[in-house]
């Protein structure tokens, strides 16, 4: 099975508008022709429907990085995934590491959360991933296989989500797990993840974790590695590309 690459961008809380807008006219221009992935960025809230008039007729993507499990109501600050696909936007992060710790986001939340994305007609990047501590536990599989039985929708089939494993102590920190670590998260994954779609062969999963263009190669050439989701180097439309361009 021959699943496309992915790469990702998340923007974090990061760059008004003038920036935001500057970076996607970089990309847009700057992106191959016929790159053999499909690119995404995820910029804030604020910066989805500027983000997306910019690179429109691009190669490239927009997403969100949240949204709420309900479809309106009294839920101040927050944002419903419909309100997040009627600003252009086709992905949406849910159950990344920063809101699980930030938000105390448990499983069900983050199902809750994939559930009002699909019904949406959006495609949910579902994030799992261990601490350090319980890493050096050795739970780390069994703490991912546990989020993605609680994390993934009964609505999901391996075509309409994406799963990506972050171990959070890798995450802005320019240290990585050696390929064998994620070779081997990423095989467990797929067949958590299958037992729980009735099948994982085009499901895509993600790695992101200090994701850089010098180590993106040898990270996207792994058997199970759809592709990337990547942080710090996607505010920078040279590294962002050349990431891209290691899917080669």
């Amino acid at each position: 099975m021959t699943r496309r690459v992915l790469i990702a961008g998340n923007w974090k809380m990061n760059m008004l508008r003038a920036d935001g807008e500057a970076l996607a006219t970089a990309l847009a221009s700057g992106v191959a022709p016929g790159v053999a992935a499909d690119l995404l960025v995820c910029p804030p809230a604020t910066l989805i429907a500027s983000v997306a008039a910019k690179l429109s007729g691009s190669a490239v993507s927009v997403g969100g990085q949240d949204c709420h499990m309900n479809e309106s109501g009294a839920h101040t600050g927050d944002i419903a995934a419909a309100m997040i696909k009627d600003l252009g936007a086709g992905y949406v992060i849910v159950g990344h590491s920063e809101r699980r710790a930030d938000h105390a986001e448990s499983d069900e939340t983050v199902k809750s959360k994939a559930s009002a994305a699909l019904a949406a007609a959006l495609i949910p990047i579902i994030c799992v991933g261990e601490t350090e501590g319980e890493r050096d536990a050795g739970k780390a599989e069994s703490v991912v296989g546990s989020q993605l039985r609680g994390s993934i929708p009964e609505t999901a089939t391996e075509d309409t989500i994406v799963i990506a494993y972050e171990p959070v102590w890798a995450i802005g920190t320019g240290r990585t797990p050696t390929v064998d670590d994620i070779a081997a998260m990423h095989s467990h994954m797929r067949q958590v993840a299958g037992s729980v779609l009735g099948g994982s062969d085009n499901l895509r999963l993600l790695y992101g974790g200090s994701v850089k263009p010098g180590n993106a190669m040898e990270i996207l050439a792994l058997r199970d590695v759809d592709g990337a989701l990547v942080g710090g180097a996607s505010l920078k439309a040279e590294d962002f590309l050349g990431i891209a361009a290691a899917a080669e």
